[in-house]
C-alpha cells in the first residue's frame, strides 16, 4: 500500500475493524429479526474460524512449529478466560447477549446453591431428606421488596413462607408499636403460619431492599399431592410439631453442613427464563458499566490486531482471507452488541464512539504487532500467533456461537459453514 510496513499494518488494522462502527451505525437505524441476527453472528464466527485456521494455525504447522503453536494457543485461551472473568466482574459481560446469558445463568445457579445453604438452617426443610427438599425448590420464586414497603400485613392469611436472601426487614407489633424481630439474610418468616393456616400477627416492614424466596401454600399442597412419600414425611413433621412450636430455629452447625453437603449431591440446576428485568437489574447493580463494556470489546479485538501486524512480517502483502475473515466477523459482533446497548439505554453517540475507538485501537495494535515482533525467531513467532489464535478460538466458542444459537437455533450451523466457505473463497481468490 504505502511501502512503509508499519503504516501498512496500521491501515490494514483499520480496514479490518471499520466494520465495527459500520455495524453500530446500522444498529441505530435497524434492528434485525432474531434469526437474521443469529445467521449474521454465525457467519462471522465461521469466517473468523476459517481465517485463524488458514492464516495462523496451518502456516505454523506447515513450518514444523506445532509445539510452540500449541503452547501459545493454550496460553492465549487461558489468558483470555482470565481477563474475560475480570472484565465481566466489573460489568463487561453486558457487551454481548451471550456473555449476559452466561453471567446471569451462573448467578442463578449460585443463588440456587445458596438457597440450599439457607434451607439447611430451616427446621422444616432440615427435617426433610435433601432429595425430598429438592422437589420443593422449583416452586420457590424470587421476589424483590423495596425499602419502606410492607411485606406482610397483620391479619394476612398464612399462605406464604419467606426465605430472606439479602436485605432486611422489621417485624412490628402495631398494637403496642414495638419491634418484635429483625429479619436479616438467611432468616425465614412464615413457616408456622404456612403449616398451621393461622393468620399473621404482625406487620413486616422492609428496612432495606430485600430479595426473598417465597413458596405459597397452594404450591406446597400440590407438591404433597404429587409426591406421596414426601407427603408422609411432612405429615410426620406436622404431627411431631417440634419444628413448628419451637421459638428458636437454630440448627447445630455440623448438622446443617451435613444436610447441605448431601443436598448438593441431589442438586439439579433449575433452568429459568432470563428476562429484560434480570438484565436491567444487572445494569443497575453495576452502575455505569460503559468502561467495562469497552474493555470487554477491546479484549475481543486485541488478538486480531496483533495477528494483522505480525502477518505482514511473514508475507509481502496482507492475506486477503485473513482481512476478509476479520472484517466479516466484526460487523455482526458490533451490530448485535449495539442492539443490546440500545436496550440498556446507552446513548447513540456513546455507542458510536465506543466502536470507533476500538477500530482505532485495532489499527494501533496492528502497528505495534508489526514493530514488536519484527526480529523474533520463527518459533517465537509461532508462539505469538498461537496465543492470538487460542484467544480468538476461545472467544468464538464462548461468545459468538453460543449467542447465535441462543438467538436463532438451527440457522447457526449452516450460517457458520457459509462464513467459513466465504473466507476460504477469499483465500482462493487472493492466493
Amino acid at each position: 500500500m504505502t511501502g512503509i510496513i508499519e503504516l501498512d499494518a496500521f491501515l490494514f488494522g483499520i480496514i479490518s475493524a471499520v466494520s465495527l462502527p459500520l455495524g453500530a451505525l446500522i444498529a441505530l437505524k435497524w434492528t434485525p429479526k432474531p434469526k437474521v441476527l443469529a445467521s449474521m453472528m454465525a457467519i462471522g464466527a465461521g469466517a473468523l474460524l476459517a481465517a485463524l485456521t488458514i492464516d495462523l494455525v496451518a502456516v505454523s504447522v506447515e513450518k514444523g512449529h506445532f509445539y510452540p503453536l500449541a503452547i501459545g494457543m493454550i496460553t492465549g485461551g487461558l489468558f483470555f478466560v482470565l481477563l474475560d472473568k475480570i472484565v465481566n466482574s466489573k460489568g463487561g459481560f453486558l457487551r454481548k447477549t451471550a456473555t449476559i446469558l452466561t453471567h446471569i445463568t451462573a448467578k442463578q445457579t449460585s443463588r440456587q446453591k445458596k438457597l440450599f445453604k439457607q434451607l439447611s438452617k430451616v427446621k422444616f426443610f432440615h427435617n426433610l431428606t435433601p432429595s425430598k427438599a429438592q422437589l420443593i425448590i422449583p416452586y420457590l420464586h424470587r421476589y424483590l421488596y423495596r425499602q419502606g414497603k410492607i411485606m406482610v400485613h397483620e391479619g394476612d392469611p398464612g399462605d406464604l413462607f419467606f426465605i430472606i436472601e439479602s436485605g432486611g426487614a422489621i417485624v412490628m407489633d402495631d398494637t403496642n408499636n414495638s419491634v418484635v424481630n429483625l429479619l436479616k439474610p438467611d432468616d425465614t418468616y412464615g413457616i408456622v403460619e404456612l403449616m398451621t393456616g393461622i393468620s399473621h400477627n404482625y406487620n413486616v416492614v422492609v428496612k432495606e431492599d430485600m430479595h426473598v424466596w417465597v413458596i405459597n401454600k397452594e404450591s406446597l399442597d400440590r407438591i404433597i399431592l404429587l409426591n406421596p412419600t414426601l407427603a408422609k414425611e411432612i405429615k410426620a413433621l406436622v404431627t411431631d410439631k417440634i419444628h413448628l412450636l419451637e421459638v428458636t430455629q437454630e440448627i447445630p452447625l455440623k448438622k446443617a453442613e451435613a444436610w447441605y453437603s448431601e443436598a448438593l449431591d441431589h442438586f439439579v440446576e433449575r433452568k429459568t427464563t432470563i428476562t429484560q428485568s434480570d438484565v436491567n437489574e444487572e445494569v443497575t447493580e453495576h452502575g455505569n458499566p460503559s468502561l467495562a463494556i469497552w474493555l470487554g470489546i477491546m479484549l475481543d479485538g486485541i488478538p486480531e490486531s496483533i495477528v494483522i501486524g505480525s502477518s505482514l512480517l511473514l508475507h509481502p502483502t496482507m492475506s486477503l482471507s485473513l482481512l476478509a475473515g476479520l472484517f466479516i466477523s466484526n460487523f455482526p459482533e458490533a451490530l448485535s452488541s449495539s442492539v443490546g446497548m440500545k436496550k440498556q439505554n446507552m446513548s447513540n453517540p456513546k455507542i458510536i464512539m465506543m466502536w470507533t475507538s476500538i477500530m482505532i485501537v485495532t489499527g494501533i495494535g496492528a502497528f505495534f504487532g508489526n514493530v514488536l515482533f519484527e526480529n523474533v525467531s520463527p518459533m517465537a513467532f509461532a508462539l505469538v500467533d498461537g496465543m492470538a489464535a487460542g484467544a480468538m478460538l476461545t472467544m468464538i466458542a464462548e461468545t459468538m456461537l453460543p449467542e447465535a444459537f441462543h438467538i436463532g437455533g438451527s440457522v447457526t450451523g449452516l450460517s457458520a459453514l457459509a462464513g467459513f466457505l466465504a473466507t476460504l473463497l477469499f483465500k482462493v481468490i487472493g492466493g
